[in-house]
């Protein structure tokens, strides 16, 4: 029997300083796919490097994006990776060795993620367990504009090996991505008719604060990790409260 093929589906905007890193990691793919929603930078070039399939798109958010990447794959399995991600050798040796003989069709993967160039291993981000690696035709992402997820039946099985994740490089980038998934999760409250209001801004920000900090010992990863508390805690405040206030 032939080895199972695998395609990497990636979506991408103004990534030219990140996705060498990721694409490289994924170098030992049958099939690489990359769909970009307007790049003024780089990244749809670099891409090419790659892969020569580099497909440029509108935006129509995250899940939709995604969903649209998965439609170009042709492997037999999909493995769905961020610009700010990296498969390690041990985790593409163990993809490559699972797929063999799977026993399952969807597989997920802990993210050791990184915040201002610490990694954390304490509070919300860890252990991050995305699943991202799956069987074609058995999952697709949910049509979410922003914190989408994989859509599937039953449970997904666990790799061992882990996934590096960079995820806030600058607190300007932080800060950035704050604004932008707060507005999207108080649009995603509405259209769920879940109300807002500065009470339960206050009360979920201080839960969030709490939870990530103290419950899940945010506290051990330093300095960044109160960091990553408040940001925790001023996503939920904002999300309330931007909910209040959408027409």
């Amino acid at each position: 029997m032939s080895q199972p093929t695998v395609s990497v589906i990636l979506i991408t905007k103004n990534e030219a300083a990140m996705i060498r890193q990721a694409l490289g990691s994924v170098a030992w793919a049958d099939e690489i796919i990359v769909l970009d929603s307007g790049s003024t930078d780089a990244t749809p070039d670099i891409c090419r490097e790659y892969t020569d399939k580099v497909f440029v798109t509108d935006w129509p958010g995250f899940g939709p994006q995604k969903n649209r990447a998965l439609d170009h794959a042709t492997g037999d399995w999909v493995l769905s990776i961020d610009a700010d991600e990296r498969i390690t050798p041990e985790l593409a040796r163990e993809i490559r060795a699972v797929l063999a003989s799977p026993g399952a069709d969807v597989f997920a993967i802990a993210r050791l993620s990184s915040f201002l160039g610490r990694p954390m291993r304490h509070g919300d981000w860890w252990p991050d367990e995305v699943a991202r690696l799956f069987r074609r035709g058995r999952a697709r992402f949910s049509d979410d504009l922003v914190h989408e997820r994989l859509v599937f039946e039953g449970r997904a099985s666990r790799l061992r090996h882990l996934m590096l994740h960079d995820s806030m490089r600058s607190l300007d980038q932080m800060l950035a991505k704050l604004n932008h998934y707060t507005t999207a999760g108080a649009e995603r409250m509405q259209r769920a008719g879940k109300p807002g209001g500065l009470g339960k801004a206050i009360g979920h920000g201080l839960w969030a604060f709490i939870r990530t900090y103290v419950l899940k010992r945010g506290l051990l990863d330093g300095r960044e990790g109160f960091i990553v508390a408040v940001s925790a805690a001023e996503s939920a405040y904002y999300r309330y409260l931007k909910r209040c206030y959408l027409p």
